[in-house]
């Protein structure tokens, strides 16, 4: 019979893989890698997220590997904008672009099953090389193209079948969302071979979301019906069950931390991958909570770990010289706890609004 983790070492040993029980003394890049990919819906949470879990992070590493073409912004897991490292992108891409497929029959529909798929990645990909255009100016250019289709199906198509990378400053801190892209193939050169493949994928993310289902990775990576494409795999890794009896697999070796570790006060970004990255999240937010964190569809609020698992959410406000951090927390906590939130509070403040002229916090209990 496989090992019972319980639910408090499955939320320890997420939080020790996820760089959260400790700051790291790592550099940004390294720590990107670990950690697969982060999400990048909006640009400036991916730098509150690597704050959280470095020491000393500062601002302009994540916006020089940007720079330097080591990091890179691009649609990826979930169809969505994620931050992962150039090597990453090129092993990998080829392995979820099935998903970014799924995802645009998933998205438009019959808008799509019309489409001319070869005939736009033929005429989208000199276009968007030599012009580097923003999501508007290419729907502008294959509209041209193809008057009669439907030009956010026709942009979404490229941006699913043609490996599309951002170019800076898109997606660096403080830029907004308006981007401009360019062929993965231009900006990092030829894929340097085959894919890593869809073990080497499951392996990464055990390493930095496990012990995990093959159900969690499919949440976390977009992709479906994955456990026979998995069943080789399954069989070299060690098999756990969690408290309901559901199988979870991690890789041999791979220790579990203590339920009894310490877990300091985290505030964690908007879209931070920890809270999507399971289809039973409870390691990490309490299913009371979900709605609170999880406010649509499409957002996730930033929040705060108390005792390791969430337990707040924050927001970052400013108006002209004065930044506030408003944190609603969702039980009455101790004089103790409240200080350790208000001095992690405080520090994030100062990393999002450097430049202000004061600084304000509101704790107050979640109404």
């Amino acid at each position: 019979m496989p090992t019972t983790v319980t639910l408090r070492q499955l939320n320890r040993s997420l939080l020790a893989r996820q760089c959260l029980l400790t700051r790291e003394r790592s550099d940004a890049k390294s720590l990107i890698a670990q950690l697969v990919a982060l999400q990048s819906q909006i640009p400036n949470p991916p730098y509150i997220g690597l704050w959280t879990r470095l020491q000393g992070f500062e601002k302009q590493r994540l916006t020089a590997l940007l720079d330097s073409r080591e990091v890179v912004r691009a649609p990826l897991l979930r169809s969505t904008l994620h931050l992962l490292t150039a090597e990453d992108h090129q092993q990998f891409q080829a392995d979820i672009q099935p998903a970014l497929a799924r995802g645009l029959r998933a998205f438009f529909g019959k808008r799509a099953r019309s489409l001319n798929i070869e005939r736009l990645i033929a005429s989208a990909k000199p276009f968007i090389e030599a012009e580097q255009p923003a999501i508007g100016t290419l729907r502008a250019q294959l509209q041209a193209l193809e008057p009669e289709q439907d030009k956010e199906a026709m942009a979404y198509a490229v941006r699913s079948y043609l490996p599309l990378v951002q170019v800076p400053p898109s997606g660096t801190w403080g830029v907004g969302t308006r981007a401009t892209y360019t062929t993965a193939e231009a900006w990092l050169g030829a894929l340097p071979g085959p894919p890593a493949g869809l073990e080497a994928l499951f392996r990464r993310y055990l390493a930095a979301f496990g012990p995990a289902s093959v159900m969690d990775f499919q949440t976390w990576s977009g992709m479906t019906s994955l456990k026979s494409k998995l069943a080789p795999a399954l069989k070299t890794l060690t098999t756990y069950a969690d408290e309901q009896g559901s199988a979870l697999y991690d890789l041999p070796g791979q220790p579990l931390t203590s339920a009894a570790a310490p877990a300091p006060i985290r505030f964690l970004p908007e879209y931070d991958n920890i809270l999507i990255a399971h289809r039973d999240r409870r390691r990490i937010l309490p299913e009371a909570h979900h709605k609170k964190v999880f406010v649509s569809a499409g957002r996730v609020l930033g929040s705060v770990l108390i005792d390791g698992f969430v337990g707040a959410i924050w927001r970052a406000k400013r108006q002209k010289g004065r930044a506030t951090l408003t944190i609603s927390h969702f039980a009455p906590l101790a004089d103790e706890t409240l200080a350790a939130i208000e001095s992690e509070g405080e520090a994030l403040l100062r990393f999002i609004e450097e430049d202000a002229d004061s600084y304000d916090l509101k704790i107050a209990e979640y109404a």
